[in-house]
C-alpha cells in the first residue's frame, strides 16, 4: 500500500491536509475573536470581515432555503472522490497535476466540513476597491482557485501530452488500412 501511495498522486495529500489544518484554523481563529459581520480593516484595499456563506462561490443559492447545503456538500464530496481516484491513477512522474488536485481536495473538505459542523461557510477575506467589495472568501476557497489554476497551466504546459494521450485512445483497438 506505501508503494502505492509514495508511487502515485497520492502521495501529495499531505498538501490537502495542510490546507484542511490552516483552513480550519484560520475559521476558528476568526469565530473565536470576532462577531459576526464584523470588519477589521488591514490594509486599505483589505479586511478580515466575519460572514457566514449559506450557499456557494459569491453566496450562489445563499437564501434557497437550507437545501443548498446538502447539495453543495453532495457535490464536494462527490468531487472529492473522484479527486482521489484521479490522484491513485496519476503517474509519478507526474507534479504539476497532482499538485492542483490535492490543492483542490483541501479546500472542498475544509468547506465540506463547515456545512456539516455550522450549516454554512465561514467567510472572512474581504478584499475591496473604494466601496466595492469582492465576495469574503476563506482560506479553502483560495487553494481551490489556486488549484483550479494550476490545472489550466497544466493543460497548457502540457498540452502536447494530453492531445497524445487523447489521440492514443480514440484510435486504440481502430485497425488503420
Amino acid at each position: 500500500m506505501l508503494k502505492s501511495i509514495t508511487q502515485t498522486g497520492l502521495r501529495f495529500l499531505w498538501i490537502s491536509m495542510i490546507v484542511l489544518i490552516l483552513d480550519q484554523w484560520t475559521k476558528i481563529t476568526v469565530i473565536d475573536s470576532m462577531n459576526l459581520y464584523q470588519s477589521i480593516q488591514v490594509l486599505p484595499f483589505f479586511n478580515f470581515t466575519y460572514v457566514h456563506n449559506y450557499g456557494a462561490a459569491f453566496s450562489f443559492l445563499g437564501d434557497a432555503g437550507g437545501w443548498q447545503r446538502w447539495f453543495f456538500t453532495g457535490i464536494a464530496l462527490a468531487v472529492s472522490i473522484a479527486i482521489l481516484w484521479w490522484l491513485k491513477q496519476s503517474p509519478k512522474q507526474q507534479r504539476l497535476l497532482p499538485i492542483a488536485f490535492a490543492l483542490i481536495l483541501g479546500g472542498a473538505l475544509g468547506n465540506v466540513y463547515d456545512r456539516l459542523a455550522y450549516g454554512y461557510v465561514v467567510d472572512f477575506l474581504d478584499f475591496y476597491v473604494g466601496q466595492w467589495h469582492w465576495p469574503a472568501f476563506n482560506i479553502a476557497d483560495s487553494a481551490i482557485f489556486i488549484g483550479a489554476a494550476l490545472l489550466i497551466i497544466d493543460m497548457i504546459i502540457n498540452k502536447d501530452e494530453h492531445d497524445n494521450k487523447t489521440s492514443k485512445a480514440a484510435t486504440n483497438g481502430v485497425k488503420h488500412d
